[in-house]
């Protein structure tokens, strides 16, 4: 038995023990997950915009000399 025999042994019994812990911890897909329930949402009620501000003049600023 050569070592790339060994290596390709070696990493298809790890490849294995990962996908044995992968589906034990989280199931692939909707497999072993409930199901979702469907939620009805209700539009939010519509609120008026409040009013815009009353329009301000210019500002004059008294500057010393």
């Amino acid at each position: 038995m050569n070592s790339q025999s060994f290596a390709g042994l070696l990493g298809a019994i790890v490849a294995s023990i990962v996908m044995v812990v992968a589906v034990a911890y989280g199931p692939i897909g909707q497999y072993g997950k409930p199901a979702k329930p469907a939620s009805i949402q209700q539009p939010a009620p519509v609120q008026q915009a409040p009013a815009a501000p009353a329009p301000r003049g210019p500002v004059i600023r008294e500057v010393p000399n």
